[in-house]
């Protein structure tokens, strides 16, 4: 093999059927029209934080792998927390900025994060790369590589090569072949059961209905809509608009077809919240959820139980609605282990992230399996 790294300052620098012929997987965050719509619509630029630096693995000319991956001079939309890092970098006289990651912009779902040919072993490209990365930071002027929500393929690859693992907990929820939506529930604790089906009651008792829909069935009118509930949940956390600019909603995601979907509810006179899902193969992902106005346990009807459904009734086996949310727990969501992985440039500074992701590992289990007691399901009780 003739070798060669190419650093692309944006996904458009390789042709759509030549990214897409690379892809291994139905994974939605992947396809050449999510990662260049995040471009084209603003989301990854310069100017947001999000510099596109894909790195292209070519033999001779042509592209045999190619790993997204941005420059970021912040650690915002990453779901993945080293403000702590940024500040030991600061008070040893460094810079932490610009640092090198390969991940999802705005998105902690756990998935393939490298194209490759197929004949090509996946482990050994996170090698290659994993030698590469080091002269790129170099020459870059990078503190740092890190991998977010890696499959366990890429995690242990990039162990092998000296990448340090850190642990997180979200909570996802699982198909052990339900057959509908009260084969779920009928494993719950009779009280656990008679709570969640009050909060159904409950949505239907306000007036209210929710539809779940495919983007073959949406509307531009639908996409706006949506897109404001986006821009009110925002701004209620935190006083800005979101990551998302209005051109990824109207422009990018209508561009997925079938694996982006809408759940819209209803007074009966209009849409008065929205949550936003993706589906590849086998996983449903739940990503955003907004609303006009206040309603008692529409967000659990809107982003939970409806995907919930959803899943059994296509045959998915994974629901995956998002980082954080502890809720999630007592209505059938377990406590799932996400990794990351980490390369820091300066070797005082690497042993001491190595100490620390270790040592919070043991919390992380300790943590994952308190949680674990408080699922609904009778077995939990037992």
């Amino acid at each position: 093999m003739n070798l060669s790294l190419e650093l692309l300052g944006s996904a458009h620098d390789i042709p759509a059927p030549e990214w897409n012929r690379l892809r291994r997987s139905t994974y939605p965050f992947l396809r050449h029209d999510f990662i260049a719509g995040l471009e084209d619509a603003r989301c990854t630029t310069a100017e947001s934080g999000w510099t596109p630096m894909h790195l292209c693995l070519r033999d001779g000319d042509r592209a045999i792998a190619i790993l997204p991956a941005w420059l970021k001079s912040h650690s915002y939309g990453e779901y993945v927390f080293d403000w702590s890092w940024a500040d030991a970098w600061q008070r040893m006289g460094l810079n932490y900025y610009p640092k090198l990651l390969t991940a999802i912009p705005f998105t902690p779902a756990t998935g393939p994060r490298l194209l490759h040919d197929p004949g090509l072993s996946e482990a050994q490209l996170w090698q290659t790369f994993a030698d590469l990365i080091p002269g790129v930071a170099q020459e870059l002027q990078l503190s740092s590589w890190h991998v977010l929500f890696p499959e366990q393929t890429a995690k242990q690859a990039l162990e092998s090569a000296g990448l340090h693992t850190r642990q997180q907990v979200q909570f996802h929820w699982f198909n052990h072949d339900y057959q509908d939506f009260d084969d779920f529930l009928d494993g719950f604790a009779s009280r656990k059961r008679k709570a969640l089906r009050r909060e159904r009651r409950r949505v239907a008792e306000q007036g209210l209905s929710v539809n779940l829909r495919p983007g073959s069935e949406l509307t531009g009118e639908d996409w706006q809509l949506f897109h404001r509930f986006y821009q009110m949940t925002y701004a209620k956390r935190s006083g800005h608009g979101g990551y998302l600019t209005r051109e990824f909603f109207l422009e990018v995601l209508p561009r997925l077809g079938d694996q982006v979907l809408l759940a819209l509810a209803d007074n009966g006179d209009e849409a008065v919240a929205g949550a936003l899902y993706f589906r590849d193969d086998d996983t449903l992902y739940g990503r955003y959820w907004g609303c006009v106005q206040e309603y008692d346990c529409l967000h659990f009807e809107t982003c939970y139980y409806q995907g919930i459904e959803y899943c059994i009734r296509e045959g998915l086996k994974r629901f995956d609605p998002g980082a954080q949310g502890e809720h999630k727990i007592q209505r059938g969501f377990e406590p799932t282990i996400t990794e990351s992985c980490h390369w820091i440039a300066q070797a005082e500074l690497n042993d001491a992230v190595g100490k620390f992701t270790r040592d919070e590992q043991r919390h992380i289990a300790a943590y994952q399996e308190e949680a674990r007691g408080l699922l609904p399901f009778r077995q939990a009780e037992d």
